[in-house]
This record gives structure tokens, C-alpha cells and sequence, in this order.
């Protein structure tokens, strides 16, 4: 019987996260990944199966924080609206703080790997539509309770907001400044007033 494995998951996902977000997939080598989990090779394979089911496993935990941090910004605001433009104002505020040309690793690998691999697509699209789905569902509330105009489409709002999270996502890639980025959520989060 194979021993259970005797480390921190979320600690180990951490790591890994940080090393595909710094290198890529394809630049990243099981010896980085076990210089940054301090794991053995057997114990991530045996843990994960293999460096992709590790690299989805990081896609999870990622994509986690951020559902988890537009979650909190809608349950801490007033309203559905105010919690969407606390959610952008923190994201914009993140973006600043996480190394210059990093960008997200979502949208990274969207560019990196969406024509070469279908399960790691697959996978990163579920994660954008669940973000898309939270979105469209506060804009429907926010209708329901007249903080949404009734000719707004939440639906095309959403996808929308989706579209200016990728946007932003890449622009911070670039290393663009806060003013400039503040400029763009400002003029996406018009839409909504």
C-alpha cells in the first residue's frame, strides 16, 4: 500500500503556482518545480501524476483566490455594483504589486498553450466562465434591485467585463501604470451607471 503523502498541498500548490506564473509550462522543468516545492520527483508525480496534472492542479488554486476575492468584494459592499467596482479597484491594486511582465496566470497560459493543448484550455475556460457567471449574476441582481438600468443586457455586461479583465490582465503584462489602468476600469465601469 503507497504511503499517504506527508506534505501541505496548498502550501506545495503555492509554490508551483508561483513557478509556472514566473516560467510558463513549457519553460518550466520538473527540477524547478522540485527546487520550488522542495518535493521529490516521485512524490509530485505521485501526488499529481504528472508535470500537467500539477500545472492543472496550480490553475485550480490560482483561479480559486480570485473567485475567492470577487466573492468577498460582493458580499462587502452595499450593492452588486459597488462590490463589482471594489473587485476591479482590487484587482488593478493587485496587478501593481505582482512583478512587472507577469501579467495572469490565466490569461498566460491562454496565450502560451490555447491552440497546443485542449485540456489545459478546457480548463482554463471553465475557470473565466465561472469568474463571467458571478459577474452576470450580481449585474442581475443589481437589476432586479434597480442599481442596473432595465436596458442593460447583464448577460453582454458581463462578457464584457470579462473582456476588459483580460484586457487589464495583459496591459499590467506590459507593465503599465496604475493611472493608466485606473483610466481604462473607470471608462468599462461607466457602463454600469
Amino acid at each position: 500500500m503507497a504511503r499517504p503523502a506527508e506534505f501541505d498541498r496548498d502550501k506545495v500548490l503555492g509554490q508551483a503556482t508561483q513557478t509556472f506564473w514566473d516560467y510558463g509550462y513549457c519553460a518550466t522543468s520538473i527540477s524547478r518545480l522540485v527546487e520550488a516545492t522542495q518535493l521529490k520527483p516521485g512524490s509530485l508525480y505521485a501526488a499529481f501524476e504528472s508535470k500537467e496534472g500539477l500545472f492543472l492542479a496550480a490553475l485550480d488554486h490560482y483561479a480559486a483566490q480570485t473567485k475567492t476575492r470577487l466573492r468577498a468584494a460582493l458580499d462587502a459592499a452595499e450593492n452588486p455594483i459597488d462590490g463589482i467596482e471594489k473587485f476591479f479597484a482590487r484587482l488593478v491594486r493587485a496587478q501593481a504589486e505582482v512583478r512587472p511582465g507577469r501579467g495572469c496566470l490565466l490569461v498566460n497560459t491562454v496565450l502560451e498553450l490555447g491552440r497546443h493543448n485542449e485540456v489545459v484550455t478546457t480548463k482554463v475556460k471553465g475557470h473565466l466562465d465561472e469568474v463571467e457567471a458571478m459577474l452576470r449574476e450580481a449585474l442581475t441582481h443589481a437589476q432586479a434591485r434597480d442599481y442596473l438600468a432595465a436596458d442593460k443586457s447583464p448577460e453582454a455586461l458581463a462578457a464584457f467585463l470579462m473582456t476588459t479583465i483580460w484586457g487589464l490582465r495583459v496591459l499590467g503584462g506590459t507593465g503599465a501604470s496604475v493611472g493608466r489602468a485606473d483610466q481604462v476600469v473607470a471608462q468599462a465601469l461607466s457602463l454600469l451607471r
